[in-house]
């Protein structure tokens, strides 16, 4: 068989054709890659750049007098495969700014490709109308973020995964669990299989706590809440036995912290002989540090999607950063990222 361009004989690619592929290969090494990152976490952006090897990019990102965000790329980014590393947590309309005029910046500079690096994604608990005149928030953070030039995004345990199908764009979905069970098996040791009851501390998030309890061990129990209004739950009933055990709370987000101390003084009434709480992003809004400081729970280990304050004892903070380098590697090498979700 003979091809238009005569680049293909009886199924064979010609001299040409392997030339054009390795030309092509060549190019796509060549292409620089460059991480650049917005106010909410710099601290995270160094540590990927770390690992990456390469230095973070220079941007002016700080606000005018009258209050706008500023935004200057104060580099060359033409043809170059670019990554916008911001986590959209506190002050969250802000950061969602800065993440938008950041991408819009880079696009108009020419930017190859433009990949928004969010390891907590705000709005992520507004992704359904829970009654009538209501907006459904993080699907329009999610067009706003596509309209803005963003080819692709790399996020962290989105609170509801229906949230990657709110974009038009590939979404890869990385999960913080084997971090945390990793670092839980460090600090309270590894032989303590039957020792632990792992807890969902509701019924949407059971998938999670068993993938965490494949990796740590132990039973499984669920808690059963309802919430009569925002950010305050009530604990119903709970499915499994956590008399004399540890119980690990795994959850996605700590906000307030009331849901988690009502479901650790549960736990305690119903014989648990320690909680310690797992969640990968630790919000901590208001004075959720202050009362879990004063109450039962253990300890509480969460990552660094999200800026942690100094001088909390019951908080231990790992970091993420080496999952993240790894995503935007492989994707720059466009090597597959799902061998990161085991």
């Amino acid at each position: 068989m003979v091809t238009m361009l005569g680049l293909a004989v009886e199924g064979q690619l010609t001299p040409r054709v392997l030339e054009l592929e390795r030309r092509a290969q060549a190019e796509e090494e060549e292409r620089a890659m460059l991480v650049f990152t917005g106010n909410s976490n710099p601290q995270l952006a160094r540590e990927i750049c770390g690992y990456l090897g390469i230095p973070l990019g220079r941007a002016l990102v700080s606000t005018f007098k009258n209050e706008e965000t500023r935004v200057r790329i104060e580099e060359n980014v033409r043809g170059a495969d670019v990554f916008v590393i911001q986590s959209t947590c506190s002050p969250v309309d802000h950061h969602i700014i800065e993440l938008l005029l950041m991408i819009d910046a880079l696009r108009r500079a020419s930017a190859d490709r433009v990949t928004a690096v969010i390891p907590y994604y705000g709005y992520a608990k507004q992704e359904k109308k829970t009654a009538g005149r209501e907006p459904i928030s993080a699907k329009l953070v999610a067009n706003l973020i596509t309209t803005a030039g963003a080819d692709r995004v790399v996020a962290m345990d989105l609170h509801a995964a229906a949230i990657e199908g709110f974009f038009d764009i590939p979404v890869d979905h990385l999960r913080a669990n084997p971090i945390m069970a990793e670092a839980f098996r460090r600090r309270h040791g590894d032989d303590r299989r039957e020792d632990i009851v792992v807890v969902s501390p509701d019924s949407g998030g059971v998938a999670r706590a068993n993938d965490f309890r494949l990796r740590v061990g132990g039973r499984l129990a669920i808690i059963a809440k309802q919430r009569p209004q925002p950010d305050m739950a009530e604990v119903l009933e709970m499915v499994g036995d956590v008399r004399d055990r540890t119980a690990v709370i795994v959850d996605d987000m700590i906000s307030t912290g009331g849901t988690l101390i009502e479901a650790a003084d549960a736990l305690l009434d119903r014989g648990a002989r320690e909680v310690i709480a797992c969640a990968t992003h630790g919000i901590f809004a208001g004075d959720a540090i202050d009362l879990i400081e004063r109450s039962r729970i253990k300890e509480v280990i969460t990552t660094n999607t999200i800026p942690q304050p100094a001088g909390a004892p019951k908080i231990h903070s790992v970091s993420v950063a080496p999952l993240l380098a790894e995503a935007i590697q492989r994707i720059h090498r466009h090597e597959s990222v799902s061998a990161l979700f085991t």
